[in-house]
């Protein structure tokens, strides 16, 4: 049966942080659960993109309980956006999937503070999404900011991009993105295994996953896994010429320079999977990077 539904903005004010400027009023995960983990799965494509459907019968295949809470339409390079209209509208069409008319942050909320309401859930999985969330491009990604508002709500998180600077012929995107949700499947694993204090990442922090795309049809194995920073290349710099009427004309241009030393661009050009620990906070500094690391030692493709 299908379903529709427009909600108010002030009743998701209620539990956003960003706006509310309290604590949100959503239940944060309790423990790492024995069984399968309950998640909820968004992105910035979409709620029918390759991606996210093919990591919906990956995770749902190896056990765990998925619920699609993303994006009615394409919402790439969102960022962090949320809530800028008073009404939401939300669809249902088809069990375990909702289709929210916003952005990721928009989805994640809805999700949290509705779909999840009376039990968080133990994961918040953002993605895979076509394309490198690395470096700079990571900073203005739709499917990072999904994963950053889960975080905002205590919610364990991660980020997944399939891709590197340079993209395989498109016809191999969906093979490309099977070793990622493959992979995907192996990290949740070795988290759960390795938990602490009920948790499966340290408290406050997410994982930004970029796996490269390796071989001409996109189904090879990566190199290895590094754990990785945020390289703080920009990438993309707009160039802005006027037209002499009151408007420019716009070019982006893509100007890559050499990677940073253990950084996410490094790791991705030489074919290795770069997983980044981040933060939704801003003000507090690097998160536990060492803690963090060691969680993830021992990972492979």
């Amino acid at each position: 049966m299908r379903r529709h539904r427009v909600l108010p903005l002030a009743a998701l004010l209620l539990c956003t942080p960003a706006l509310a400027g309290t604590a949100p009023a959503v239940a944060t995960p309790q423990s790492v659960p024995a069984g399968p983990l309950r998640i909820l799965l968004t992105n910035d494509d979409g709620y029918n993109a390759p991606g996210i459907r093919t990591a919906f019968q990956r995770l749902t295949a190896a056990g765990h309980d998925v619920t699609i809470v993303a994006p009615l339409t394409n919402q790439s390079g969102t960022g962090t956006k949320m809530l800028s209209g008073p009404t939401v509208t939300v669809k249902h069409p088809e069990p375990k999937v909702w289709a929210v008319d916003g952005t990721p942050g928009d989805s994640v909320a809805f999700g949290l503070s509705e779909v999840f309401e009376d039990h968080a859930p133990d994961l918040v999985v953002s993605g895979t999404n076509f394309g490198p969330n690395i470096a700079g491009l990571a900073t203005h990604s739709g499917t990072v900011g999904g994963a950053v508002a889960a975080l905002e709500y205590g919610v364990p998180a991660i980020a997944l991009s399939t891709g590197g600077f340079a993209a395989p012929d498109p016809v191999s995107t969906i093979n490309a993105m099977r070793p990622t949700v493959d992979f995907t499947v192996k990290l949740i694993d070795q988290l759960r295994s390795r938990a602490k204090s009920g948790r499966l990442l340290p408290k406050g922090v997410g994982l930004n996953v970029n796996h490269p795309v390796v071989g001409a049809d996109g189904t090879g194995t990566a190199e290895g896994v590094s754990t990785t920073f945020q390289d703080p290349q920009t990438v993309l710099e707009p160039d802005f010429t006027d037209s002499g009427d009151g408007t420019w004309k716009v070019d982006v241009r893509f100007t890559p320079r050499p990677a940073a030393k253990g950084g996410d661009v490094e790791a991705v050009s030489a074919d290795r999977i770069s997983i980044s620990p981040m933060s939704a906070n801003w003000n507090t500094g690097p998160v536990d990077f060492a803690g963090t690391a060691a969680l993830l030692t021992g990972l492979r493709p």
